[in-house]
Order: structure tokens, then C-alpha cells, then sequence
């Protein structure tokens, strides 16, 4: 019984959103629904899953439909009805890249993120490296603007309470980290292609690493400003008049 508000619904979305057109999902004439005890146990996806596409389900609030907790639209009883694939306890997500025909020192990506899924971002570090960037190896219990791990809750906690007004930022903070995540490793890719020296090659996975958690933290930094000033700005103390 559990499973109609637990399982089944996070199931019937990924399949909703990797097989759109293969069978019809929603409205009277559904093959399946979210309370379908006989959905599909696999299917072939109706095109090749890039790694947007992975991050896009694991970060679902059934957005787009009336069950998105979030949502301003559809009948209110049934807005978070189900539990979310992106749940707000979610603590790390990893997704490991396999890159066939590239060479074994490079050829595995490690796209780390951390805090809830609907609110973070996904991004690219080589692998089997000797060091991890600071920014995101340092992480303690004390809460702190110095690690990725902590702005990464801040702001997903910070943008959930503020949501209407700081999922554009969210939404921008995405694409701008996704399309730098690309930017670095074609840049890195190409150099390592050049290279024979296996120091050297170490080193420039090392310099990309450090790259793209420089990268994480500046746009972490300023996402953080803007859904705090979203934040502040819904306040319970808040007042019309000017205190002038």
C-alpha cells in the first residue's frame, strides 16, 4: 500500500519523462498512473540519456504535473501527494561517467553534488587523482561559506522557503554551472589529448579539478546572495511603510 505514494509515483516519472511518446501517461485515457501496480520494469529509453537527463530526474518534484508540491496550478489536495525523487534529506549525489575510446587515465568522470537535488548542481571531476580540491574535501559539522557541501544546503533550504521567487535563480545556477562543467573538460579534454608525459597528464586533471571547484565556488557564492536577498525579503517582520 505504501508503495502507491512511495515507489510507484517516482517510477511512473522517470519512465513519464525518459519515454514520453512510447505510452501515454496522463490524463482519462492513461495507460499508466502513478497508483499502476504494473508499470514497465524497464524500457528502452526513446533516446540516448545524457547526464542533464539523469540529474533533471533525480532532482524531481513531479514539476509539470498537479503532484508538484511547488506548483501554483492543479487541484490542491493533490500537490505533494507523493514523495519526491528529490527529497529534501538527499545529502550526495554521485553519477559516474564511463568514456569509451578515451585513454584509461581520463576515461572515468566522478559528477558529484550535494544537499537536495531540486535546488543543486551537478559537476565533473577526473578521477583517481592524489588530491581533491579543498572546497569540497573540507567539509565539517560546523556550518560554513568555505565548502561546497554547506552552500549547497544553505541555498537549497534558503530557495525551498523562497521558492517562487528564487527558482529562476536556481534554474540559472544550473545551466551556468552544467554549461561551465562542459566548457572546462572540452578545454581539459583536448589538452590531455596532446599529452604523453603521465605527470603531466596528472597534473592538468589535477589543474581541471581545481577549475571547476573554483567554478562551483563562485557561482555557489552568488546564488547564495541572491536567494538570501529573496529570503529576507519574505520576512515576517516585513512592513510596508518606510521606516525613513
Amino acid at each position: 500500500d505504501s508503495d502507491h505514494v512511495y515507489n510507484t509515483p517516482r517510477a511512473w516519472y522517470m519512465l513519464r519523462n525518459l519515454n514520453p511518446k512510447t505510452k501515454i501517461w496522463d490524463g482519462v485515457n492513461a495507460e499508466f498512473t502513478p497508483y499502476s501496480d504494473d508499470l514497465p520494469w524497464c524500457m528502452i529509453p526513446e533516446k540516448k540519456i545524457t547526464v542533464e537527463d539523469v540529474k533533471y530526474v533525480l532532482s524531481s518534484h513531479y514539476q509539470g504535473t498537479s503532484y508538484d508540491p511547488y506548483a501554483s496550478y492543479g487541484e490542491k489536495e493533490q500537490r505533494g501527494a507523493f514523495r519526491s525523487i528529490g527529497v529534501n534529506r538527499t545529502d550526495f549525489l554521485s553519477l559516474i561517467q564511463m568514456r569509451p575510446g578515451m585513454e584509461k587515465d581520463c576515461n572515468i568522470l566522478e559528477w558529484v553534488a550535494f544537499a537536495s537535488n531540486a535546488f543543486n548542481v551537478l559537476a565533473p571531476f577526473y578521477t583517481d587523482m592524489d588530491t581533491t580540491p579543498g572546497y569540497l574535501s573540507g567539509t565539517n559539522g560546523k556550518v560554513s561559506t568555505e565548502n561546497f557541501y554547506w552552500m549547497s544546503r544553505m541555498i537549497a533550504a534558503m530557495a525551498d522557503a523562497s521558492y517562487n521567487k528564487s527558482v529562476f535563480h536556481i534554474e540559472r545556477y544550473q545551466e551556468k554551472v552544467a554549461a561551465k562543467s562542459h566548457e572546462i573538460l572540452n578545454r581539459y579534454d583536448t589538452l590531455l589529448e596532446q599529452e604523453t608525459d603521465e605527470e603531466t597528464r596528472k597534473k592538468l586533471q589535477e589543474e581541471a579539478n581545481e577549475k571547476t571547484a573554483q567554478m562551483l565556488r563562485e557561482a555557489a557564492a552568488d546564488t547564495l546572495d541572491k536567494v538570501l536577498y529573496e529570503l529576507s525579503g519574505q520576512m515576517k517582520n516585513a512592513y510596508a511603510r518606510s521606516d525613513a
